[in-house]
């Protein structure tokens, strides 16, 4: 099997998400872990499933005004975030709009965002699942969510999770020998 897992992240926490998930279906097959930035449609094509996430701002896929404001916030005096290279090039929402549409190619999507419920937090994964339908794609689970503090830090135990949600995955796609 051959996976693509796109992600788009502002300080790691998306990215790691998307390394844990990655680290677990690798036992299944080749494996490609790819910023949103360089996720083209060759790539897209040569996975049999595409995971797909992204961090929740502002209740949903973020926008370059909100990608501006993380930038913002990671400069600012004393902050101890960090912010990823690409995190102010294109998101997810940009490449939903541009990837080229697929027939029935099996995906998935995930997000990062605060603990609560999403009605109050929002989460990116249902806009990033509506998306890869719009394009073609067959989501194979329900888009899933990982928590981050206020502190925009992983809640311990999400990457552990995120790990298993893989594994998970590749225990329902692939069959058994």
């Amino acid at each position: 099997m051959h996976t693509l897992v796109i992600y788009e992240s502002m300080y790691g926490n998306t990215r790691a998400i998307a390394e844990g998930v990655a680290d677990s279906l690798r036992p299944q097959g080749e494996v490609q872990v790819v910023a949103v930035r360089d996720a083209d449609d060759e790539a897209v094509a040569w996975a049999d499933l595409v995971i797909v996430g992204g961090p929740t701002h502002v209740h949903g896929m973020t926008r370059a005004s909100t990608r501006k404001s993380a930038s913002d916030r990671a400069a600012e005096p004393g902050s101890e975030l960090t912010l990823e290279p690409e995190a102010i090039g294109p998101g997810i929402r940009d490449w939903l709009g541009t990837v080229a549409k697929v027939q029935d190619k099996r995906a998935a999507a995930f997000d990062t965002r605060l603990g609560g419920p999403s009605l109050l937090t929002g989460a990116a994964s249902g806009g990033i699942a509506s998306g890869l339908r719009g394009r073609g794609f067959k989501l194979v689970v329900k888009p899933e969510s990982f928590l981050v503090d206020k502190g925009g830090h992983l809640v311990a135990g999400e990457l552990e999770r995120a790990t298993a949600w893989g594994a998970e995955l590749a225990k329902d796609l692939v069959p058994t020998r």
